[in-house]
């Protein structure tokens, strides 16, 4: 049975096409959602892809995550769905308290785009399975409200339990505390980043010179990822 995994379209949504096409690249059926409906058209996965969702002049992902789907997104995840944010859609996700924390802007002040160098730090998530912890991977990033924090007693619980998920490596771009790139949630199930893997799933796609790092697949093996969990859960 072909694996459906929904990509939920807000208001300023950017990237739900990228990650739709990524989802097709690995065999699954990309289930085009909307953030008014209370329908998750029984997905076995969903995507939250990155933009500027409506409010975030307020707060990054702040009224994206009231939006009434988010309802049935944090029910299913709570059931073990998969759930990928991505750059906005991570934003929401720790406004959703599904991922403890919180993403404010930069540290230069100033919106960041290159190809970024990440460490896997846990493989063992829906959607990082394909990768091996220590891996090291090259992800577009593209942000002005990137930089991770929380208090020091959660940042304590986060590195103590194996939740960071990935790790910026070289430079840390936007000043996110323990170079933090990406987390995951106790289960495994529901895993953010802001960089954007969606971006990264397709030979001669970004910069492949010995003068500019590479974009290339690297995000491919996320999506891949979700395809063996779903797999998994269906066995």
């Amino acid at each position: 049975m072909t694996a459906r995994i929904g990509v939920v379209t807000f208001p300023g949504s950017l990237d739900d096409r990228d990650a739709q096409r990524a989802i097709r690249l690995v065999g699954a059926e990309p289930v085009a959602l909307w953030h008014a409906d209370h329908d998750l058209q029984n997905v076995d996965a969903v995507v939250l892809p990155g933009g500027f969702s409506y409010g975030d002049y307020l707060r990054a992902g702040a009224i994206a995550a009231l939006a009434p789907i988010m309802t049935e997104i944090k029910d299913a995840a709570g059931k073990g769905m998969p759930v990928l944010g991505i750059c906005n859609g991570f934003q929401m996700l720790v406004e959703a308290h599904l991922l403890p924390g919180g993403l404010i802007r930069n540290a230069h002040q100033q919106f960041i785009r290159r190809d970024q160098r990440l460490r896997v730090e846990n493989a063992d998530t829906a959607w990082t399975n394909a990768f091996s912890a220590g891996d090291e991977i090259i992800i577009p990033l593209k942000n002005a409200d990137g930089g991770y924090i929380a208090d020091e007693e959660t940042l304590k619980r986060l590195e103590g339990e194996g939740r960071v998920a990935f790790r910026y490596t070289g430079i840390n771009p936007n000043g996110s505390l323990n170079d933090i790139a990406g987390l995951t949630n106790e289960a495994g199930n529901v895993v953010g980043l802001m960089p954007h893997p969606e971006h990264a799933v397709e030979p001669g796609f970004g910069p492949n010179t010995p003068a500019a790092m590479r974009s290339g697949e690297d995000g491919i093996k996320f999506f891949e990822s979700a395809i063996a969990a779903i797999a998994r859960v269906a066995a």
